[in-house]
């Protein structure tokens, strides 16, 4: 790691370790969830009395939930973007700490800042930024390098590089190994749903990559696997998982979509992954890997319960995973329900993206979700743009952005262009290359879709300039 980042890590380690009581501010996605866990959990570890406030986005609608106490405010996974709103809110230097990766906005004030991104880290989650201040605290909380792990996936971190890479994988990773709660399989699959979904559901399911005639046809993919003289079902019935199927028959599976998506003109590059198992969990349980258990924090987190999440991450297997199981069936229903709300209304396509607006039908907290989701079924190859109305404030409007890997490969950055944009009109944005969002006053609406679209235009032709 640089060093200038390694000095960051001491120094909000020293910080955290001398404060008489701590609030941790956290996001409600499965980065947010995962570093409340993580943090909450080291500075206990420390007898420092500690309290956690959630808040889906860090805005002055939501400043009022933090306290204005004595305590040392831990923002972790917002707050770098947001430092003004601290300001105005009048917290001075010392009263606060912000643990986050995204781009970091200037201020009048100082604050004390742990952040990967300017040091290059950009694969890395505010969760594994939080594992590393957790073990600079303590290298006995090599236990929770488990958490960093899911937070890092769930924050898409292993999408882009089939695997997460720099020091979430040679550090995080790797103490995930050593210390025996994460299981690596270097040269897996690349899908989702590995230890709770039939095997065919899973293929047909997965559109990175898709595979024609399997991807999204449930049934071709089951034939798919006859014909490989696959066993797809236990003698009881039961259909078979990802991870109970045998060595060899993993291979030859793997072998055969290798074969059909080249028959079909298309890479192989991302066919398969590096993933991240947790042999110490119940098999054919959302637990039981990164990505799923990552799903279940989202879920808890985009029903307004994240504390839920929370308490999973800290070994409830009782109440808590119940609630939260009751909450991942309910969130997968209401997403498909979106998916297929989002395929039948259809879109509108501009020259470099594709929108619609779902009004207040869907929750603010699902439709970037949902967007993501419609990509293998809409236009891949634009990006597309969701707009939603905010229960809070009906004078806002939430955009949600998604692409595919390859879009990025192209020069795309839907982070710069919704900050950017929403910048010119008032509102705000952040996120991620691949996945972003933003707030705009709702009256600029259709002029805000236009400017996305021309800045995605400009990012395409600067890429490439036979784009232009």
């Amino acid at each position: 790691m640089a060093m200038g980042f390694c000095d960051d890590v001491k120094a909000a380690a020293e910080q955290i370790a001398a404060a008489p009581e701590i609030t941790i501010i956290s996001h409600i996605d499965a980065d947010g969830i995962s570093c409340e866990a993580i943090l909450s959990q080291a500075v206990s570890r420390l007898e420092i009395p500690v309290k956690s406030v959630f808040v889906r986005q860090l805005e002055p609608l939501t400043m009022p939930q933090v306290p204005d106490d004595p305590s040392l405010k831990v923002f972790a996974d917002l707050g770098a973007g947001q430092q003004n709103l601290m300001h105005e809110r009048g917290f001075s230097e010392k009263d606060v700490l912000i643990i986050d990766h995204h781009v970091s906005q200037p201020c009048e004030r100082e604050y004390t800042q742990v952040n990967c991104h300017p040091y290059g880290h950009t694969r890395m989650s505010a969760a594994g930024v939080s594992y590393l201040v957790a073990k600079e605290l303590d290298d006995a909380n090599i236990d929770l390098a488990q958490l960093a792990v899911i937070g890092n996936v769930g924050d898409m971190m292993a999408r882009e590089k089939c695997g997460l890479v720099g020091p979430a994988r040679d550090i995080i990773v790797e103490d995930g190994v050593r210390h025996g709660s994460v299981d690596v399989r270097k040269k897996d699959l690349n899908c989702y749903g590995t230890a709770t979904r039939p095997v065919h559901l899973s293929l047909a399911y997965n559109d990175d990559p898709f595979v024609r005639g399997i991807s999204n046809n449930p049934e071709a993919a089951r034939q798919f696997l006859k014909k490989l003289g696959i066993r797809q079902q236990a003698p009881d019935g039961r259909w078979y998982v990802w991870e109970e199927l045998s060595d060899d028959d993993r291979r030859t599976i793997i072998s055969a979509l290798a074969q059909q998506l080249m028959a079909n003109g298309e890479k192989t590059d991302r066919l398969l992954a590096e993933t991240y198992r947790f042999p110490g969990e119940i098999p054919r349980t959302p637990l039981r890997n990164a990505q799923e258990y990552a799903t279940l924090l989202n879920a808890c987190g985009r029903w307004s319960k994240p504390q839920v999440g929370g308490a999973i991450l800290r070994g409830d297997r009782g109440t808590a995973y119940r609630d939260a199981e009751h909450m991942l069936n309910n969130h997968r229903a209401i997403l498909r329900e979106l998916l297929q709300y989002i395929v039948d209304r259809g879109v509108k396509e501009l020259e470099y993206l594709q929108w619609l607006h779902v009004g207040g039908k869907y929750p603010d907290t699902i439709v970037g979700i949902g967007a993501g989701m419609a990509l293998s079924k809409l236009n891949a190859k634009k990006p597309i743009l969701i707009m939603c109305e905010v229960p809070e404030d009906r004078n806002l409007t939430k955009v949600s952005m998604r692409t595919t890997e390859r879009i990025v490969e192209k020069g795309i950055d839907l982070q710069k262009a919704l900050s950017e944009a929403s910048a010119e009109y008032g509102g705000g944005g952040g996120g991620h290359k691949i996945a972003a969002g933003a707030y705009i006053p709702k009256p600029a609406e259709e002029e805000f879709v236009i400017r996305v679209n021309r800045i995605l235009g400009e990012q395409f032709a600067a890429k490439d300039p036979g784009n232009r």
